[in-house]
């Protein structure tokens, strides 16, 4: 049974028991540059595979390019450069996409984005499993996005992660050095209405 790590032990507290793989899932920046294995990276793929999906459309696309590799800066120049200040040590980029029709009749998806954020769940939660750092951003240029990875019109760009080991806070530009750390939740009367909406 998976137990809560000691850095979140100090910065996290749910009202009530949930598993502590949900608890243990944050999203850190600094990241090492070391290459991820193969396998590691394609079992965090897998995960989000098996997300649940309307019609079980499973609408989401993945597009990633290693560090190292010809596909890199194809990634690495969609995003702001606030962004680029730390994904610059990522192993991987990834641009989530999500397909806004049913296969089975060509009709629209209502859900296409509730179902790929499903499936960016699954994944961000079996990357903090298995040790790795997974931070989803949209500070990019979705337009370019489209027109750079050769995107469909049929798709839809929801958002970039990067993946890679953990690093020192150090590394990271003062100001981000500050945020290295697991935030709170607004509690759950904020969030939750029975009945019907209230403010």
């Amino acid at each position: 049974m998976e137990k809560l790590s000691n850095e979140i032990k100090q910065h996290r507290k749910s009202d009530y028991d949930i598993s502590p793989l949900i608890l243990n899932r944050w999203s850190p920046r600094a990241m090492t540059g070391a290459e991820i294995d193969e396998r590691e990276l394609m079992a965090i793929f897998e995960a989000a595979r098996w997300a649940p999906s309307s019609y079980n459309n499973q609408p989401w696309r993945f597009i990633y390019a290693k560090r190292n590799t010809e596909h890199w800066d194809r990634l690495f120049n969609l995003m702001v450069e606030f962004n680029q200040s730390w994904t610059k040590n990522a192993a991987v980029l990834v641009v989530i996409i999500s397909k806004k029709t049913f296969d089975h009749n060509g009709q629209p998806s209502i859900t296409h984005s509730f179902d790929a954020g499903a499936a960016w769940e699954n994944m961000a939660l079996e990357a903090a499993r298995r040790g790795y750092v997974i931070h989803g951003m949209q500070g990019f240029d979705y337009e370019k996005a489209k027109k750079a990875l050769g995107i469909p019109e049929v798709y839809n760009v929801e958002a970039m992660a990067a993946i890679g080991k953990r690093g020192k806070k150090s590394d990271l530009p003062q100001e981000l050095q500050e945020r290295e750390i697991p935030s709170q939740r607004k509690p759950l009367k904020e969030i939750i209405m029975e009945g019907k909406f209230r403010a």
